[in-house]
């Protein structure tokens, strides 16, 4: 632990050394017991509640440090006392229905040793337990072989074979680029092995406890505003970040990096091609890149497990970024970076998930799909409430704003038919009757809702760069969950020009269609080199005007659509 010391803050470690961790965590899903020896019945159902609770912080797993004593002194154990706690340990889990795995040991001296182990138990309205990931890098870094390799188990032949199950399109194929969103998946169980990809597929394999959902993105900068929709929609808890050790870090590494770091988005770094290029110098950049002034992370180089298990233990702070050095070609670091994803901790913990499910049903559209006797089949994201067979929704809005009503007739998550998705999820819907006018951007919501369309909306933004003044009447592209379209800016509260790093009220006025943005929604708008995020505020649904013109205007004392010379401020 010497040389992790410094990962700490000052504040925190001033008092540590070789023989502590930090102090136990009063919340989140990592429990400190010196011992657990021969509890009675009252005090071994008081540990099983204590251990739903961790389950519940931690969205069906839990970390436990044996051995190790509320303030983090690693006073270890004798093994007879060390197998008696683990003994008890799983007798805990199994009252759960929970597995247990260990994940390190560490020798402290005279014979005593710590011990950590992982409990996971997968939620009840769960099949397995998601971690959603976005693997983002420039073009030629390697992503789409990285992610072959992982999900099909075997190595790449040096020139790209492992990469060709991960593309959709025959122009992939040839270009060797990828220009879409694909998405392919890695399972484990409960012990950490990695599961056949074609058992997943199948759905045969019951075994699986934990599944990675990878989303293989664009690369190259004319797909950027693809990259960006999915890493606003789709809302993965994690982004992997991919530099080649050939070409090192490059203008698209310092772009994704900005839109990682916008969108709060935990990112990890993998280095490939460590048996082509010279991986020290592309850390030397990741490390310069990381802690510069704009990003202020700290970067953690990962060469042994146990680094693996300090940095997914909550043991670090939240600043530090892993990074991976990797071969597809030998398989170097590769076992490594497959025992990360093993415990990567799910993104929502369970009480907050609860309360999402509790919620009425709003799911984004992200794709659209034309199946042969199925019909209209739309992919996404539910963001809260539960859906069904059967259940009925209303899809919008249209380019008038209205929105249609519709009925699931069937739901699958990962290629397999469920009965239900719950909130955080990413699922398939069919919908009936077929519909031909669904784009992306749309959602499929409550009628209890009353959903309202918005051509305008306020929000609070900051300007992260740009290299002049924005503007009334600056267009830019903008992000919101899984909107993505060209919005003019209307008015600039109490600024006639906004500058990097200013702060400001802006209304916003879509170009195209309105869509359906609620106040509190995290925005990202971006054209060219300039990037700017914020906060929804305010919209202004639309409403006939009283007059024939038969243009749509917004309520709420917002300009008309076609009122070219109202520059009035937010």
């Amino acid at each position: 632990m010497d040389s992790l010391l410094g990962l700490f803050d000052p504040s925190e470690d001033k008092n540590l050394d070789g023989d502590n961790l930090p102090p136990e965590p009063q919340l989140g899903n990592i429990e400190y017991k010196l011992k657990l020896l021969n509890p009675s019945r009252t005090r071994f159902q008081h540990l099983v509640t204590q251990l739903k609770w961790r389950l519940r912080e931690g969205g069906g797993e839990a970390i436990y440090e044996i051995g190790v004593e509320d303030s983090g002194l690693l006073a270890g154990l004798p093994s007879y006392e060390m197998d008696a706690s683990l003994k008890t340990l799983s007798l805990m889990a199994a009252e759960l229905g929970a597995t247990t795995t260990i994940l390190r040991e560490r020798e402290v001296g005279c014979g005593r040793k710590v011990t950590e182990v992982l409990v996971r138990k997968v939620p009840a309205d769960q099949h397995m337990i998601e971690v959603r990931v976005a693997v983002m890098g420039s073009a030629d870094a390697g992503k789409s072989t990285l992610v072959g390799v992982l999900t099909e188990g075997q190595l790449d032949n040096g020139r790209g074979r492992a990469r060709l199950n991960t593309f959709r399109h025959l122009h992939e194929v040839r270009s060797g680029r990828t220009s879409s969103i694909s998405h392919a998946t890695l399972g484990f169980d409960s012990k950490g092995k990695i599961l056949s990809c074609y058992d997943l597929e199948c759905g045969e394999d019951l075994h699986c406890t934990k599944l990675i959902s990878l989303l293989d993105l664009a690369g190259h900068r004319k797909y950027l505003r693809t990259t960006v929709q999915a890493v606003s929609g789709y809302r993965p808890h994690q982004a992997m970040l991919v530099v080649s050790s050939q070409s090192g870090v490059v203008g698209m590494t310092r772009e994704h990096v900005a839109i990682t770091s916008a969108l709060d988005v935990p990112m990890f770094m993998v280095i490939t091609k460590t048996d082509l290029g010279r991986p020290q110098s592309t850390v030397d950049q990741l490390s310069a890149l990381l802690t510069s002034p704009g990003v202020r992370k700290i970067p953690m180089v990962i060469k042994t497990e146990d680094d693996v298990m300090t940095v997914c233990s909550g043991q670090v702070r939240e600043e530090v970024v892993p990074i991976f050095q990797v071969s597809c070609v030998t398989g170097e670091g590769l076992d490594l970076l497959a025992k990360y994803l093993h415990v990567l901790p799910p993104g929502c913990g369970t009480r907050e998930k609860e309360r999402l499910d509790q919620e009425l049903p709003e799911f984004q559209i992200d794709e659209i799909f034309r199946v042969a006797d199925v019909g209209t089949v739309v992919g996404g994201l539910l963001t809260k409430g539960v859906i069904t067979e059967q259940t009925e929704l209303l899809v919008g809005p249209d380019d008038s704003g209205a929105f249609t009503p519709v009925k699931i007739q069937s739901v699958h998550r990962n290629k397999t038919p469920c009965r239900a998705v719950h909130s955080t999820q990413s699922a398939s819907l069919a919908l009936i009757p077929p519909l031909g006018t669904l784009r992306a951007g749309m959602v499929l919501i409550s009628p209890h809702e009353e959903p309202t369309a918005s051509f305008f909306f306020q929000a609070t933004v900051r300007v992260l760069y740009h290299a002049t003044g924005i503007h009334p009447g600056f267009q830019t592209t903008v992000h919101i969950g899984n909107i993505r379209q060209t919005a003019v800016i209307e008015g600039i509260m109490s600024f006639n020009t906004l500058h990097t790093n200013d702060r400001a009220s802006v209304l916003f006025r879509f170009v195209r269609h309105p869509e359906c943005v609620r106040p509190g929604a995290r925005l990202l708008f971006r054209e060219g080199p300039t990037k700017g995020i914020g906060t929804v505020t305010q919209v202004f649904p639309v409403t006939k005007p009283t007059g024939d013109t038969g243009a749509l205007c917004d309520d709420a004392s917002a300009p008309c659509d076609g009122d070219k010379n109202n520059n009035s401020t937010a």
